[in-house]
Order: C-alpha cells, then sequence, then structure tokens
C-alpha cells in the first residue's frame, strides 16, 4: 500500500470496510453524545483524528472521564479512564457490529459505566439494530489505516486553511452520521429561523456558516470528494468560479454544494495546494454572495 500522504481510496476496494466501520463508529460516537454536556452546534458528538487513529476526547462520568480510542496501527479498540484502567480488544476481519456492540458494552460494565444508547444506525441501511447486526463484518486493515492516514493529511491541510481565520470556527471532527471529516466557519449572524426543520438541522444550522469537509464517498457519490456549503445559500452562489478547473458545483438538499474530487487533487501535481485553492475559491464565493464582514472575522495580512 502506498505511503504518499494522500493516496488513492477507491470506495469499490474498502466499501465492505467503510460499512461496518461507519457502524463501529456510530456506536462510539452515540456513546459519546449521550454523557457529554450538550454544546453549540452538536459538537459533543463528533469523533477526532488522534495520532494512532480516531477518539472521543475526554467523556465525563461522574467525577472521572474515559476516552474511546480506534487503534489503526495496531487495530484496537481502546477504553481508558483517569483513574488508570485500560481495556481494549482486537478488531479484525470477521468482527461483527454485534460483537463490537456487544464487547464494548461489556469493558463499559467492567469499568462501572452506565449508558444508554439508540442502538440502531442513523441514516444509514440497512437500519439493523446493531445488537444483532451479523451481516457487517469486514475489516481491511490495510484501508483503514490508509482512511486514517488521508484523514491526517485532510485535518492537518484544515489547520493551515483555518489559520488568518479568527471568527468563530468549530473543531475540524468527524461526523459519525455521515463519517466525514468537517470544520465550519461561522460569520457571527443568526440564520433565518428553520420552522419546518427538525431539532438537529435547527441547532445546526441556528448561525450562517460555510462549512467544509471531505468524505469518502456513498452510496450518492462513489468517490471520495472534498466539499464546501453556504448557509444560508445566497442568490447565484453555484454561477461562481470555483478552482481548480475540475471543482463543480452540484446541488444537494435543493442547495448549491461544491465539489472537488479526491483524485483530481491527488492527480494534480500539489495536492495541498489544490485542495487550499479549492478550500478558498469556494470559501470566497459564498462570504461575496452572503456579503459576511471579512473585516471582523480575518486577521490582516
Amino acid at each position: 500500500m502506498s505511503q504518499a500522504p494522500f493516496p488513492p481510496l477507491p470506495l469499490p476496494e474498502w466499501e465492505s470496510t467503510k460499512k461496518t466501520l461507519h457502524r463501529y463508529i456510530q456506536i462510539v460516537g452515540k456513546i459519546r453524545m449521550e454523557l457529554t454536556p450538550p454544546q453549540n452546534h452538536w459538537w459533543h458528538v463528533p469523533l477526532y483524528v488522534n495520532t494512532r487513529g480516531l477518539g472521543t476526547s475526554p467523556i465525563p462520568y461522574k467525577y472521572n472521564t474515559f476516552e474511546i480510542n480506534f487503534d489503526f496501527l495496531d487495530h484496537q479498540l481502546n477504553v481508558t479512564t483517569s483513574r488508570g484502567e485500560e481495556e481494549s480488544f482486537n478488531l479484525v476481519d470477521g468482527l461483527s457490529v454485534s460483537t463490537f456492540y456487544h464487547q464494548l458494552f461489556d469493558i463499559l460494565d467492567q469499568l462501572d459505566i452506565e449508558v444508554q444508547i439508540k442502538a440502531v444506525p442513523y441514516d444509514i441501511t440497512p437500519n439493523i439494530p446493531f445488537s444483532e447486526d451479523t451481516l457487517h463484518k469486514s475489516y481491511d486493515e490495510k484501508y483503514l489505516t490508509r482512511f486514517w492516514k488521508i484523514l491526517q493529511q485532510v485535518d492537518r491541510v484544515f489547520r493551515v486553511f483555518n489559520q488568518d481565520f479568527c471568527g468563530k470556527v468549530c473543531p475540524i471532527q468527524l461526523y459519525w452520521h455521515s463519517l466525514d471529516l468537517a470544520v465550519t466557519r461561522f460569520s457571527g449572524k443568526k440564520a433565518p429561523s428553520m420552522p419546518d426543520a427538525g431539532p438537529i438541522d435547527k441547532e445546526a444550522y441556528s448561525h450562517e456558516v460555510i462549512s467544509f469537509g471531505f468524505w469518502p464517498g456513498d452510496d450518492n457519490m462513489r468517490e471520495p470528494a472534498f466539499y464546501s456549503y453556504t448557509f444560508p445559500a445566497p442568490e447565484g452562489l453555484a454561477q461562481t468560479q470555483l478552482e481548480p478547473t475540475e471543482a463543480f458545483w452540484t446541488e444537494q438538499n435543493e442547495s448549491p454544494l461544491a465539489i472537488l474530487p479526491y483524485n483530481a487533487a491527488r492527480s494534480s501535481g500539489n495536492t495541498e495546494n489544490t485542495i487550499l485553492q479549492f478550500l478558498e475559491s469556494a470559501y470566497r464565493a459564498g462570504i461575496e454572495k452572503a456579503e459576511w464582514d471579512v473585516d471582523a472575522i480575518h486577521q490582516p495580512v
């Protein structure tokens, strides 16, 4: 497998593993969501890229904390506590979602951590309860390590992109409902009310945002890609020019979505600069059409 910073990630070659991983991550994310005090825009929900994989960050429990971490180098799930306890199990091909679920909750029981989650997948099909899901059990070590290493690079590039932004910005975080690594900038203004939206969207989009992310592909988009969207979407956004030329506008949920295919960035000769070019062009399109106060949220050059 390639050791390049941005190796290929063809969805068909690891799709069964991705579907299994997605459910593993939703189990862990739901545990974090249940026990972490709510934060604005659902910031108590996602996972984070770390030096060995993905993790929850410290989760408060009574007078202590614990963390759940995916280790994609040694291929283990690790649970550690501030009391010095450590428990783990191996992540291997054939480990079903059902077995993962039961082994993790057995560990939590051993550590006297009580938590109840809605133990079914969120917004993915088939909607088999985690405790019963023996269908999803693929674990390709090489592709999971590769996926994590790409996330590391994307996390780093997002940090470079944010270096002159001094407005409100979320942590760089992996949202487990859609398995995308994202970062969101805020104008500082409230967004129009959404009377017909559910509680998730009402909280996520209570303020004006421009969001950026990377996802590995799914049933609708059959390749990994970078994306950006502005909410609320200003008039004429989709008519603006994106860079590089391989980037394009599409529509999602009746709103413009900027797309840069991952493979186009990889083949550009300078992947990092190409990603930054795309992020900046999508951002400039959003702030100009939405008339954000740029002077208030950027450091002077």
